[in-house]
């Protein structure tokens, strides 16, 4: 990770992102087991936190925080529910998609079996209904 604290008040201009406090880069670099490099990438952030108050392991940490969200949440949503292509012409009906998606995944992790894959025992739903109402009622 590189922490970058000279660049801000470019960043803060030129990119017209006012709160810009620190600019980031991070290298990631994934080896197969004899050291080969498989994959290599770079990714930039901007952070709004006051330099003196953040360490550099701080700042890592929250870049990972921010991946195991991403990961987590809205690669579920977008690659396995493929929420992205739901496509409505009614005004509103979108957030109301969403927000019935939110609840059933929020259903899913709260009262199904935590050995379970989310997509596997959502499929097991739509396969088997009752169960779904059974996760409801307990």
């Amino acid at each position: 990770m590189w922490v970058d604290l000279d660049n801000a008040d470019y960043i803060r201009k030129t990119l017209d992102l006012p709160g810009c406090q620190i600019g980031l880069r991070v290298d990631r670099e994934l080896r197969a087991d004899d050291g080969k490099i498989v994959l290599h990438d770079t990714r930039y952030y901007v952070c709004s936190l006051a330099p003196e108050k953040v360490s550099a392991a701080d700042l890592l940490r929250y870049v990972r925080q921010h991946w195991r969200i991403e990961n987590s949440l809205h690669f579920l949503k977008d690659r396995w529910w493929d929420e992205d292509r739901h496509h409505t012409r009614r005004p509103g009906l979108s957030a109301c998609m969403a927000a019935i998606n939110n609840a059933a995944l929020s259903i899913h992790r709260l009262k199904s079996d935590p050995d379970i894959p989310v997509r596997a025992a959502a499929d097991y739903i739509a396969w088997s209904p009752a169960v779904g109402i059974q996760l409801l009622d307990s």
